[in-house]
């Protein structure tokens, strides 16, 4: 039996996923949706969910040979070799760490800005907030992640079904038809990749679970699956609301535009919420690889993973854009690495609790190519 640092209920585990995965991604969806007709969009959405699911198996499993380590520890197991094998174990904790640090700096700037337009904050004053509230359920540790990302999870479907019963008694558009090229689909296909994914959130799983292998298998099918739930359910209520007039500001932006200005509420609370459950999932994923790499107190990998990252939203120095480019290289090395690193642990170990078949050299193959033809549909121009 795994032993992590809390016991996990099947729903918290569940949540975690879900909370890891819903983000701005989900927000970006309808307006590439509304560029291939939605045929596509359900066929790609299904493609990707199954996708997905064997690769954050395939995680699991890795993370299950290893006792239920992150990343790092994974790869310096069963990925890493000889003289230079410190070297490039530190290399992988630096890039892999520096991309989060990034990557969370960017929710506490979102979440300024929320309040910026809500209350009248000023950023400062808005990153200081959200970051106390979030670090300080980190700070807490794994158990109340998972009770939170279960709340806000509820919280969030139940506000996603408030706006869809509030568009479906509104004036409704049809919904898009025709093929409008390869760049299109592939982008729309990049956007839900990225949208689904929880590789990071997996190990949480695999330790929160203890390494029950059914419910672990079973936690990962149902959060991806509510997060593909999610993103159909968004897409097609702003499909339906704004038709053809979806600009690149977000979904909830040109809902509110339809629906009245009630909106704008009711976005800014899933806004706040998807930013904190994204948050509470990477910084606890964070703080493990601290600790896994340095043997610091928790409390103090705790504070290594979250304080740069408040120091980086103050200095203002986090690029959307340059940070979306620098991801995706690093989500093509990482989704190597972790293959190879399955691959050579499913040979030593000689079994497959998790995955099962799936994990066999066909479906490692179907999944590098995967997350290769993500990387480059989130670059392509659209049309």
């Amino acid at each position: 039996m795994i032993k992590g640092e809390s016991k996990l209920s099947f729903w918290e585990a569940t949540s975690i996923i879900i909370g890891h995965g819903v983000g701005s991604g989900i927000l970006a969806v309808p307006y590439l949706a509304s560029r291939n007709s939605f045929r596509e969009m359900l066929l790609i959405l299904c493609f990707c969910y199954l996708f997905n699911l064997v690769m954050h198996l395939i995680i699991a499993e890795l993370s299950y040979n290893n006792n239920g380590a992150q990343f790092i520890k994974c790869f310096d197991a069963e990925l890493f070799s000889g003289r230079l094998k410190t070297v490039f174990t530190w290399l992988a904790f630096g890039l892999l760490g520096l991309s989060v640090l990034v990557n969370v700096s960017a929710f506490l700037t979102g979440a300024a800005a929320v309040f910026r337009s809500w209350f009248g904050f000023q950023d400062y004053l808005g990153i200081l907030i959200f970051y106390l509230i979030g670090a300080g359920v980190v700070f807490v540790g794994m158990k109340l992640v998972g009770f939170c990302e279960k709340i806000a999870v509820g919280s969030m479907v139940a506000v996603v079904g408030i706006l869809l019963a509030a568009t479906l008694m509104s004036e409704t558009s049809p919904l898009p038809t025709g093929w409008h090229g390869v760049n299109n689909a592939l982008a729309l296909f990049g956007m839900i990749s990225f949208s689904l994914s929880a590789v990071m959130s997996t190990p949480q799983v695999v330790k929160g679970l203890e390494g029950d292998a059914g419910q672990i298998r079973g936690a990962i099918a149902a959060g991806l699956g509510i997060n593909a739930g999610l993103i159909l359910l968004i897409t097609l209520m702003t499909l339906l609301g704004a038709g053809k007039n979806i600009s690149q500001d977000g979904a909830l932006v040109d809902l509110s535009a339809h629906l009245g200005g009630w909106v704008s509420i009711i976005g800014y609370l899933f806004t706040l919420l998807a930013l904190a459950t994204s948050f509470w999932a990477n910084t606890l994923n964070l703080r493990d690889i601290v600790y896994e790499q340095t043997k610091w107190h928790l409390k103090l990998s705790w504070l290594a993973a979250t304080l740069p990252c408040l120091i980086l939203a103050f200095l203002g120095l986090t690029s959307f854009v340059g940070f979306t480019r620098f991801a995706s290289i690093i989500q093509v090395v990482t989704g190597l690495g972790i293959v190879i690193a399955y691959h050579n642990s499913r040979k030593r170990t000689g079994e497959a609790a998790i995955v099962g078949r799936f994990g066999t050299l066909p479906f490692q193959i179907l999944v590098i190519l995967c997350t290769f033809l993500a990387t480059v549909g989130s670059v392509l121009p659209v049309f």
